[in-house]
């Protein structure tokens, strides 16, 4: 590389280090808070940033920024529309019964012997069906956790079971904000995007599972009586039947099917919406009761509207179950939606500019081969987790800068999509200074240097990603189309 393009390449780093700052700054400030507006003003400034250097140092035309900025929020419209109808199938599932009869069944399985194992399978069961790992970790997790305590087990091995489960679930959800994020980056249909990840996923969440089986059987403990106040608070306030294992079981088959996601999460917004009605009427009415007034089925029609678009708390008197019965609705999912298309504009500009060009020049020695360009996409992923701190950041800003080289190397897109995934989305929890680390961090009340070791599932799947690109399993490559 001459002097020019090694001051190009410099100067492609300028706006990253900008955000890296102001992200590092606003953390300081505002802590996990920071994605609640603080880290969308530091990518719209680093936007500008880049936008100055390009317009003056790399002479591109206003008209290519704005261009650029059109097309990726566009690209990213259906993502939007996906993560609006997650936010509905958060409310419905809550209040129709559907989440807290599936923790009812699971977490009376709970004993001594096979508690970390249960615990990272239930954490991935709820993780699966809210489509969050942090609001499983900061409900049921909270709760297993004091379970897990008076059972005997360290705090640590606790979290770190936790951790793994739900971020496992998170994963493989199609609930999942960065789960549709990852898949809608790289132009991949989101189903596509699930069934590839299964080829890495499963592999680590097993030898994860293996591991969590073994302490546990080694560990002597009494069985903890909070497992049956828990199920007491559910009983008394929901309407608990196996009937609404339907819905799930629904939304599994349209899935099986093949069906659009949006179209699978719309029927399956409306199959829990009239679970509700069928199995919590008088929930659905205590919520539309705070809306309107009037006759019953019109209270009911509020109570259902609410559920599906607004926040839904209820006052249990049980703190954990509280935090697990509040549900997000589509209103919940605007902080999100806000990042995403600030996160989008930021990457139009690097890529408007030709900066993004420049720094995947740095890493090109390295992506010659298959376990190359896999290995140095998981090692981008997981330090861009450290530099920028925040999942979503990394998410994209490590799939803008490998798109076009797996492209010339004739390599699937879905590779690229699953490559981010299992370092991006699954390491943003290791990082004490990340948005995910100090969350998870003050939810459970463990520092991230404690748990860290024992998030199995987070620490092998990177390295599984690897190893499966060492032995090319399902990896195809269309000579064709590479250089």
């Amino acid at each position: 590389m001459n002097k020019k393009e090694t001051g190009k390449t410099l100067i492609a780093l300028v706006p990253i280090l900008v955000l890296v700052g102001i992200l590092a700054l606003n953390i300081s400030i505002f802590g996990a808070d920071s994605i609640l507006g603080a880290s969308q003003v530091a990518l719209l400034f680093s936007a500008g940033v880049c936008v100055w250097l390009g317009m003056w140092l790399y002479k591109t035309p206003w008209k290519d920024f704005e261009d650029a900025i059109k097309a990726n929020v566009g690209d990213v419209t259906t993502a939007i529309v996906i993560l609006f109808l997650i936010g509905s199938i958060s409310g419905t599932w809550m209040v129709s019964g559907v989440v807290p009869t599936f923790i009812y069944y699971g977490v009376q399985i709970i004993s001594p012997k096979v508690f970390l194992l249960t615990t990272a399978v239930i954490c991935a069961i709820v993780s699966v069906m809210t489509g969050s790992s942090w609001t499983t970790i900061a409900t049921i997790g909270v709760a297993l956790l004091g379970i897990g305590r008076a059972e005997g087990f360290s705090d640590g091995v606790i979290a770190g079971a936790i951790i793994s489960g739900a971020y496992f679930g998170d994963k493989i959800s199609p609930l999942s904000d960065t789960t549709v994020l990852a898949s809608s980056l790289n132009r991949v249909h989101l189903f596509d995007h699930i069934r590839y990840l299964v080829f890495t996923t499963g592999p680590s969440i097993g030898i994860a599972l293996i591991i969590f089986t073994v302490m546990g059987l080694s560990h002597s403990g009494a069985d903890a009586a909070g497992v049956k106040l828990y199920t007491d608070v559910l009983s008394s306030h929901f309407h608990i039947t196996p009937w609404l294992l339907a819905v799930p079981a629904l939304t599994a088959l349209m899935i099986w099917k093949k069906m659009p996601a949006m179209m699978v999460l719309a029927l399956s917004t409306l199959s829990a919406a009239v679970a509700a009605l069928v199995f919590q009427p008088e929930l659905v009415y205590t919520v539309g009761a705070g809306v309107t007034e009037g006759s019953r089925a019109r209270v009911l029609l509020a109570g259902t509207i609410e559920t599906i678009y607004n926040t839904v708390t209820m006052n249990t008197g049980f703190a954990e179950t509280d935090a697990l019965l509040t549900s997000r609705g589509m209103l919940g999912m605007l902080n999100t939606v806000y990042l995403i298309i600030c996160a989008m504009c930021f990457g139009a500009c690097m890529q408007a500019s030709g900066m993004i060009f420049q720094l995947s020049k740095l890493l090109q020695p390295l992506t010659r081969t298959r376990t190359g360009l896999v290995a140095s996409t998981v090692t981008s992923g997981t330090l861009l987790n450290g530099l920028v701190s925040d999942q979503y950041l990394s998410i994209i800003l490590t799939s803008n800068i490998f798109r076009n080289t797996y492209n010339r190397s004739g390599y699937e897109p879905r590779l690229l999509s699953r490559s981010v995934e299992d370092s991006a989305t699954v390491t943003s929890p290791l990082f004490p200074w990340s948005s995910c680390g100090m969350t998870q961090a003050t939810i459970l009340s463990v520092p991230t240097l404690v748990y860290a070791p024992y998030c199995f599932f987070n620490i092998i799947s990177p390295l599984m990603s690897i190893l499966i690109a060492v032995i090319g399993w399902k990896i195809v490559r269309n000579a064709a189309l590479s250089k």
